[in-house]
């Protein structure tokens, strides 16, 4: 017999009130955390740049990197993967993953790979979360939501953005699936993790953008959907990149310890030879920049090749920010072909190509609003639309699964390319 309606509302209201309880658990705990990891990040890249030397030992901290994750017994290149498969799958992710990945992200950034922030923030949280739940002997369904909320949470404290936050943790396991019941707790523990970081000194990433248009016609609803469609196709090779490009040096070299110090070595080369710092670390000075509509014809493209060494040979750090630096270059670089203001085809840029890589649009949409203000966001929706449609079944992460195809209603159950 079913619940009599009185003993199901008990039934439900104490489960909200435990996810109350985990939310501020997770919420606290990975702001706590991930403010620390900013602030360690901030201080690697201030140091840094007072230091141009730390440039040529990032060979050596390869070799540490690839000798601390040998010791942990955690493969180089997994990184986020293992977040996603836990939240499918139920699988453990060890605690050690988390100050791995702190420790190693932080020296990556120190002496000047091509990587990110939020990549590692993902892990972070859902390594926390994802360990917390097991202390508390929750179940595979619990654990499972646990694991999200702390993905929200380190997205959130790192990039100051808990709505996106929130909606990318649901949204990048499987494509065209938004595991709904997750929803308030993913958001409480996103909002929690961002006030946090604020109270801690963490900051939220925001821009002002020019050149919006104010009136929308048929040209420009056109010129939108070209530019999502170039989006779509930069998107595209930018997985392509981060895939094989490290593929490549596995394999032709086969030993882990050579391979990310030839790698290391390559990126410093590159750096010396190119003249410019630009292109270490997060790259946030070069965005900004990029939405002033400051354009580099070449940057988008330097860019996605020197992370993809990076991240490919076995650096940590994350993709995430330097997709947005990718996009950011291209839409102000080549916005002008489209008939869009430099600064405001970077706004395009960055949320159409971050859609394009990740499968995410929803995220994407509110990515937009909380970066830029919300002005015309119809305009960025569209855009991103279009890149999500046309950039087929390839993504960042190879543990994606595309549940729903993209140009029509139809169930296929496939991983990203």
């Amino acid at each position: 017999m079913d619940k009599p309606y009185w003993k199901e509302q008990i039934g439900n209201v104490a489960i909200f009130a435990r996810w109350c309880a985990f939310s501020v658990i997770i919420g606290v705990t990975v702001g706590a955390v991930s403010v620390a990891f900013h602030h360690a990040l901030v201080w690697a890249g201030e140091t840094r740049a007072a230091h141009d030397w730390l440039l040529y030992l990032l060979p050596l901290v390869g070799l540490f990197i690839a000798f601390w994750y040998e010791k942990a017994d955690m493969p180089l290149e997994r990184g986020t993967n293992f977040i996603l498969t836990s939240v499918r799958h139920d699988h453990p992710v060890r605690f050690r993953l988390a100050p791995s990945i702190f420790v190693t992200s932080v020296l990556t950034h120190l002496c000047g790979g091509s990587a990110g922030r939020e990549g590692a923030a993902l892990q972070l949280g859902g390594a926390i979360s994802g360990n917390i739940g097991r202390w508390m002997r929750l179940d595979g369904s619990d654990s499972r939501a646990i694991t999200m909320c702390g993905m929200a949470a380190g997205f959130s404290a790192l990039f100051g953005t808990p709505l996106a936050a929130a909606v990318f943790a649901m949204e990048v396991v499987s494509v065209g699936v938004m595991y709904y019941a997750a929803l308030f707790p993913c958001l409480l523990s996103s909002v929690i993790a961002h006030q946090v970081a604020l109270r801690l000194g963490g900051e939220s990433t925001a821009f002002a953008l020019s050149g919006i248009p104010t009136t929308v016609d048929a040209s420009l609803l056109l010129r939108l959907v070209l530019f999502g469609a170039a989006c779509a196709v930069l998107s595209v090779a930018v997985c392509i990149a981060f895939h094989r490009v490290g593929h490549l040096f596995k394999k032709y070299i086969t030993d882990r310890y050579i391979c990310i110090a030839v790698g290391g070595a390559v990126v410093v080369a590159a750096s010396l030879l190119l003249g410019t710092r630009d292109y270490n670390g997060t790259g946030m000075a070069v965005i900004e920049r990029a939405v002033a509509g400051e354009a580099a014809y070449a940057a988008c493209f330097i860019k996605m090749i020197l992370t993809a060494i990076t991240i490919g040979v076995g650096y940590k750090g994350g993709e995430i920010v330097p997709v947005l630096f990718i996009g950011a270059t291209f839409g102000a670089a080549y916005g002008g072909f489209f008939g869009l203001a430099p600064s405001f085809a970077a706004g395009l840029g960055m949320t159409a190509v971050f859609c394009g890589v990740t499968n995410a649009p929803l995220t994407s949409i509110l990515l937009a609003y909380e970066m830029f203000g919300g002005q015309s966001l119809a305009l960025f929706a569209l855009a991103i639309a279009v890149a999500y449609m046309l950039s087929g079944y390839y993504g960042l992460y190879s543990e994606q699964k595309i549940v729903y195809a993209k140009m029509r209603l139809q169930y296929i159950d496939r991983m990203t390319k």
